[in-house]
């Protein structure tokens, strides 16, 4: 499982008079009106979870749910309202707070992407040279990834995560924009591309398309240098 950072909502700092914040040892820390917090969440494509923990109040919660990574609120607003009975606070109107700055988020990612996709298809008759981008690609940490040709269309795919392959269309310039066959989570990226004197590509970086992307695709941290042409 990997922890979702929820971002979301209202800032909570004011309400449980926190001082602190941080991570200890796979944890998150922190202190409410007063008393330590000790949490983790986690997530799966149709699962999230969170757990937290108040030793103070001799207090746990663990919830476990059927949702996707949009639903960070749902655990968030739930897991809030039960902590706020135990620390005597009044209602916060969690759940109705959560949703209202859901449908913004992804409202806003959304149209970030729409925009995207709307240049790549105006762009599509674009000539492109694809001899001069098809080859594999090494990162360090991540390993190999190979860019071909599949048909008539450029394909990426990524050796050591076998899910994340797809179609790459033109974008912009030297950019490209992939739509993984992997659609369960919102992971499409930018390939973008560092070209020699000649046009040819040396290597590329990566970013997640939507601003919504969830922090588990560190696309942004891959450095890939060519290793091998076609």
């Amino acid at each position: 499982m990997w922890q979702i950072h929820t971002v979301m909502g209202p800032n909570p700092s004011s309400r449980y008079k926190s001082h602190f914040r941080g991570y200890g040892l796979g944890w998150g820390l922190s202190d409410m009106r007063g008393n330590l917090v000790v949490s983790h969440t986690g997530g799966l494509p149709g699962m999230l979870s969170k757990t937290i923990l108040i030793p103070d109040l001799n207090l746990g919660i663990v919830l476990l749910s059927n949702t996707s990574n949009g639903g960070g609120g749902l655990f968030e607003s739930v897991t809030r309202t039960i902590v706020d009975s135990y620390l005597g606070l009044e209602d916060f109107g969690w759940i109705e707070k959560f949703v209202a700055a859901t449908q913004r988020r992804a409202s806003h990612g959304d149209a970030v992407s729409a925009r995207v996709w709307q240049t790549v298809e105006k762009a599509k008759n674009t000539a492109i040279v694809h001899e001069n981008f098809v080859g594999i690609y090494a990162d360090k940490w991540f390993g190999k990834i190979e860019v071909f040709m599949k048909g008539k269309r450029m394909w990426i795919k990524c050796l050591r995560s076998p899910k994340l392959n797809g179609p790459m269309q033109f974008y912009k310039a030297n950019t490209f924009a992939v739509k993984w066959e992997y659609q369960d989570m919102v992971a499409d990226a930018f390939v973008n591309f560092m070209l020699d004197e000649e046009g040819k590509a040396q290597g590329f970086k990566m970013k997640g398309i939507s601003p919504n992307i969830d922090f588990s695709f560190d696309f942004h941290d891959l450095d890939l240098k060519r290793i091998q042409s076609k």
